[in-house]
């Protein structure tokens, strides 16, 4: 929470500066005119996300899994690369930590019915920016492409399973990403506040050594689902 109340100190003290050199005037100075002219530019991003599982089971469930999401923080670098006026491609290496909160049903004990899966992930994503026409000082754009994701915290190597209160996951995924976002041109730097949606292509659950295990025995998928919102600054 206090990462949360320093971002948005800052989203707010930008705001009052944007705010103040008429970034959304009808006839606004222009920043930074020729940034976009640029063939590579870097910057980095801070954010947070939210992550929850999406589960197919193999059969009706006895057992019902319920995921409570929590809010986890981001930080990473950005590489872009223009490849022509409206198209950027991109690379965005981040660190995401996150947390989920496993709750099954069928169970009275509470050390056998939940399960706490703390994650953190490297993400690797290549993504293609599109960009609307810049108009003053703001220009909005949609982002979308494909990441592979290293998982520090996926108990992978841990022969021990939900019977020992261990819940593991596999280290790499592969997912795919889509959002959309605005660059406001400052007076001495761009920032480009996005929301993006990220979804897993593959299973990632690693079963317990029992086939039968009531944890993960009737499970046929389950995949990440998140929610990014970053705060870009280049």
């Amino acid at each position: 929470m206090k990462r949360l109340f320093y971002i948005l100190l800052l989203l707010l003290s930008l705001q009052s500066h944007s705010q103040s050199k008429g970034i959304f005037a009808k006839d606004p100075i222009i920043n930074l005119e020729n940034f976009d002219k640029k063939r590579i530019y870097y910057g980095y991003f801070l954010g947070f996300n939210t992550y929850d599982f999406k589960i197919d089971y193999l059969n009706t469930p006895d057992v019902d899994i319920f995921v409570k999401r929590n809010t986890g923080f981001n930080v990473g670098l950005v590489g872009d690369l223009r490849l022509q006026e409206y198209i950027n491609l991109r690379f965005e290496p981040g660190l995401y930590y996150s947390q989920r909160n496993l709750t099954y049903s069928g169970f009275t004990k509470q050390i056998d019915k939940e399960r706490e899966v703390r994650s953190t992930y490297i993400d690797f994503p290549i993504l293609l920016k599109f960009s609307s026409k810049r108009v003053g000082n703001v220009r909005p754009y949609l982002v979308g492409g494909v990441s592979a994701t290293l998982n520090l915290a996926s108990n992978s190597k841990s022969i021990d399973d939900n019977y020992q209160q261990r819940f593991r996951v596999k280290p790499w995924t592969q997912n795919y990403q889509i959002g959309v976002g605005i660059d406001l041109y400052l007076e001495y730097f761009k920032f480009s506040p996005s929301i993006r949606g990220v979804f897993s292509m593959n299973d990632e659950l690693i079963r317990d050594n029992d086939p039968n295990s009531p944890w993960t025995g009737n499970i046929g998928s389950m995949k990440s689902r998140g929610v990014f919102v970053n705060f870009t600054f280049h």
